[in-house]
């Protein structure tokens, strides 16, 4: 599965993006994104709960059930900033019905 578009909203600001990548691996997920940057987001469920990591960006942070768009959206700006942390969050959205966490 690939090539997920997505809508982006922040304040009067609307802007998409588009998942180009998407991989399973067990409790393990991974997705490119392009939209105002090109983000890989690693992210999946441990025992500890739910996670993403961008490595390019050199940061994690915990998330909770992909339903939580507030909570996660939150986390992710304050790693990543507003555009990105919201493109980030608004990808996992689009993959709520296809990911297990």
């Amino acid at each position: 599965m690939a090539n997920i578009l997505f809508k982006c909203f922040d304040k009067n600001e609307y802007w998409t993006g588009l998942i180009t990548h998407f991989s399973k691996y067990g409790n393990l997920y991974e997705i490119v994104i392009e939209s105002r940057s090109r983000i890989h987001v690693i992210f999946g469920k441990t025992n500890q709960g739910n996670f993403a990591c961008i490595p390019d960006f050199g940061v994690g942070c915990h998330l909770v059930n992909l339903n939580d768009e507030f909570w996660n959206t939150e986390m992710l700006i304050r790693k990543l900033g507003v555009v990105d942390g919201v493109t980030v969050a608004s990808a996992l959205i689009a993959l709520k019905g296809e990911v297990n966490i």
